[in-house]
């Protein structure tokens, strides 16, 4: 009687402080993406080469960046408008301790030519509590997409449907297994952390995390490329992924209360596809991190489209690589912009490109709509769905080789 009775005031007091745990939880998610965010670019101004050794006055600084030269290659990779923003999106970092001055004499971003460093790279950065938290959580989300496992699966509770769930005693299990935590109370206390701080949450938002049957999902996308416009937004906030193609089109028109997107027919017509907006988007960024704004960086709402079929009739794997047959074989490499990769993927077994941006990157590829997707940076597709084939480019690299199946023009 005693445990039905502390089981039911557990309940009490999780619906006295759910608004409370949701409110912190989004407080430390913007922490981690701002993380997270500052990470990418320290990893993408490596590969650019804009970090490097520099000399100044016989001394030589390892591992840093001009902050006027940052300010131009910002501009030029369309992550910021204009030297006024690129600016305030650098000092959000530095007054986050992402960033620094090499001799820490300057405590503002100035479009000058002085030395800052990424505090990663001089090790420096403050390693606290909620840091710790972030970095476990993003160790054990690498692990879990890089393992061959059942752990995620669609599964249902509360009367609802939830894609990409982990049961919480399946999760437990896994990280006995995997030597992440030592006992199921630590691996349970793992869980509570990771959920008070935004990573994980659980399906309806109704539970703390539990060691038993409740399903929980990862709330951050650790792979997803940040635009870094969202460090300047401070009400932007993670909105659950959907599941619906994540390769928005950059709208049309924005006046008008329909959104159109222009599509690129395989005649090479342009043609235009009627798409829904979604009023449950009221910010400038979402979860997918793809944007129907133009890269100039506009700050209206984003909106997913969800186009009508083009196909006049679906058709299976082995009509397409039937020898000689109605079909031809192309490869696209397709590099995303700071607007994603412009085209959307619908259907199964095989899916096919339904729309395509005339402006994006995969037009200028040569992607065109009533395409089937083969396969996906050297992965077969041809049996999977276009949450599949979507999911696998949105937690990949930036740059994706795609080969299509298109009919014969005669």
């Amino acid at each position: 009687m005693s445990k039905r009775i502390a089981s039911t005031n557990s309940c009490i007091d999780m619906d006295g402080i759910g608004n409370t745990m949701q409110k912190k939880a989004a407080e430390l998610e913007r922490m981690a993406e701002v993380l997270v965010t500052g990470e990418q670019l320290r990893l993408r101004l490596h590969e650019a080469k804009v970090i490097k050794d520099r000399r100044h006055h016989l001394r030589t600084y390892p591992n840093c960046f001009v902050a006027k030269e940052l300010i131009d290659w910002l501009i030029e990779h369309k992550e910021a408008s204009d030297r006024e923003t690129a600016i305030r999106i650098m000092q959000r970092l530095l007054d986050q301790s992402i960033i620094h001055h090499v001799c820490d004499e300057h405590k503002e971003f100035k479009d000058m030519k002085l030395f800052y460093r990424f505090r990663k790279d001089d090790g420096t950065f403050p390693l606290d509590n909620e840091a710790k938290v972030f970095m476990r959580g993003q160790r054990i989300y690498e692990k879990l997409m890089n393992t061959e496992n059942s752990l995620l699966q669609t599964r249902d509770e509360d009367g609802g449907t939830f894609e990409r769930t982990l049961v919480a005693s399946e999760f437990v299990d896994w990280l006995l297994q995997e030597g992440e935590m030592a006992t199921r109370e630590e691996a349970e206390q793992l869980g509570r952390r990771l959920l008070e701080h935004g990573i994980i949450q659980h399906v309806t938002n109704k539970h703390n995390f539990l060691d038993g049957g409740l399903l929980y999902q990862f709330r951050m996308n650790f792979r997803r490329r940040r635009r870094l416009m969202e460090l300047l937004n401070e009400r932007c906030r993670a909105i659950p992924e959907s599941q619906d193609s994540p390769f928005c089109l950059r709208k049309q028109n924005s006046e008008s209360g329909n959104t159109s997107f222009l599509s690129v027919s395989p005649s090479k017509e342009i043609k235009v596809v009627s798409a829904v907006r979604r009023s449950s988007m009221s910010s400038s960024c979402s979860s997918s991190g793809y944007y129907s704004s133009s890269p100039t960086l506009s700050s209206s709402p984003p909106v997913l489209c969800n186009p009508k079929s083009v196909l006049k009739r679906q058709v299976n794997p082995e009509e397409l690589q039937t020898p000689g047959g109605l079909y031809i074989k192309k490869t696209f490499t397709i590099v995303g912009d700071a607007v994603g990769w412009g085209f959307v993927v619908r259907g199964s077994k095989p899916c096919h490109i339904q729309a395509v941006d005339p402006s994006g990157p995969a037009a200028a590829a040569g992607m065109k709509v009533c395409q089937f997707v083969v396969s996906v940076n050297g992965l077969n597709v041809l049996s999977l769905d276009y949450r599949t084939v979507s999911n696998l480019i949105l937690t990949g690299a930036r740059t994706v080789v795609m080969e299509v199946m298109e009919e014969m023009d005669y």
